[in-house]
């Protein structure tokens, strides 16, 4: 079998697990965090009015709302029992904090692709091969 037929299936099969794991990192959490440090204020519902608003929220997605002549957006978390308010200020640091974590995590992800592709083939392959010299 040929050197490069044996590192190709490791490596495609690594690349498929760390796209699903880069896929399952973007959770509530750290939506949640990358609000806060936006400047996002949390808010609990407390009058029937605003558990009605709530109910209605699409959960866990930010929401574009117009109230009195301003642009809101809210973040409904619906485990906490938690509403993240922020005008367009605060929602534009989200969405470039948002795009700056992404790229660190395709940044490290890249990393780590590269190093374990190099370690696989060291590892596997050696400097030396021992008693069992190949053939060819």
């Amino acid at each position: 079998m040929n050197k490069t037929k044996l590192i190709t299936a490791p490596v495609f099969i690594f690349l498929l697990l760390a796209l699903f794991n880069g896929c399952a990192s973007w959770d509530a959490s750290s939506q949640e965090s990358l609000l806060s440090a936006a400047g996002f204020k949390t808010r609990t519902p407390s009058t029937p009015k605003q558990e009605a608003m709530f109910a209605r929220m699409a959960p866990y997605t930010v929401e574009r709302r117009e109230r009195h002549g301003k642009v809101l957006y809210a973040y409904a978390d619906k485990k906490q029992h938690l509403v993240f308010i922020g005008g367009e200020a605060e929602y534009q640091r989200y969405k470039a904090l948002g795009l700056k974590q992404s790229i660190a995590e395709n940044q490290l992800q890249a990393a780590q692709i590269n190093e374990d592709a190099t370690l696989y083939d060291q590892a596997y392959w050696g400097p030396y091969w021992g008693p069992w010299n190949p053939w060819w």
